[in-house]
């Protein structure tokens, strides 16, 4: 008599139906937030924001099998765009110390992805102003992160196609951040690098 699998725990189904209904919201509608993407999905499903909500990885691989599954050549060629977007502006941001983040990083990015880029200055007021002189228009997004490791100022910038958020920290978080030894950061040479691969 072959031998049943063991039933799934409900709480592990439920975290499962809203990780896949968070990464459908995320590739199709462009929910870039986790957060707001397992809320929204836990509420479409029924469910109570704080019920059985996965982790982002948890999302994240749902997400990429998603992508891989639905929208496979399309992702890949909007990966590629916005990982040479972010390398260009990158290397103009050079002398601030850029790091990239978010998804177009961890190759999640999809059709409504935006380059995430961190920045580090004396003061949020030397980037503006290097952006000014250059003719570079942006605005200030808001700044949802509290405490001693949220980004002094968010700006949004028009480049090109594709939209850049840089959160500019001062230069004392990058060191603190370099002693962490934060994953989810790549300088340009890293960026390049996928970008060559």
């Amino acid at each position: 008599m072959p031998r049943r699998k063991p039933a799934q725990p409900a709480s592990s189904y439920l975290r499962q139906s809203i990780a896949s209904a968070a990464a459908r919201l995320m590739a199709e509608d462009g929910i870039g937030d986790y957060g707001q993407a397992k809320r929204k999905a836990a509420r479409n499903l029924g469910m109570g924001d704080g019920e059985a909500l996965p982790s982002n990885e948890e999302v994240a691989a749902e997400l990429r099998a998603y992508q891989a599954l639905f929208q496979d050549e399309e992702q890949t060629e909007r990966l590629r765009e916005l990982r040479q977007t972010a390398l260009e502006a990158m290397e103009f941001l050079a002398e601030f110390r850029p790091y990239l983040t978010g998804a177009v990083l961890d190759g999640t990015a999809g059709r409504y992805a935006q380059v995430e880029i961190e920045v580090f200055a004396d003061s949020a007021k030397d980037v503006e102003i290097f952006l000014l002189s250059r003719n570079i228009s942006y605005e200030v997004a808001p700044n949802r992160q509290q405490g001693p490791d949220a980004p002094e100022t968010r700006l949004r910038l028009d480049w090109g196609d594709a939209g850049i958020l840089l959160s500019i920290y001062p230069f004392q978080a990058e060191r603190r951040q370099k002693a962490g030894s934060h994953p989810g950061r790549a300088r340009a040479e890293a960026v390049a690098a996928l970008l060559a691969g």
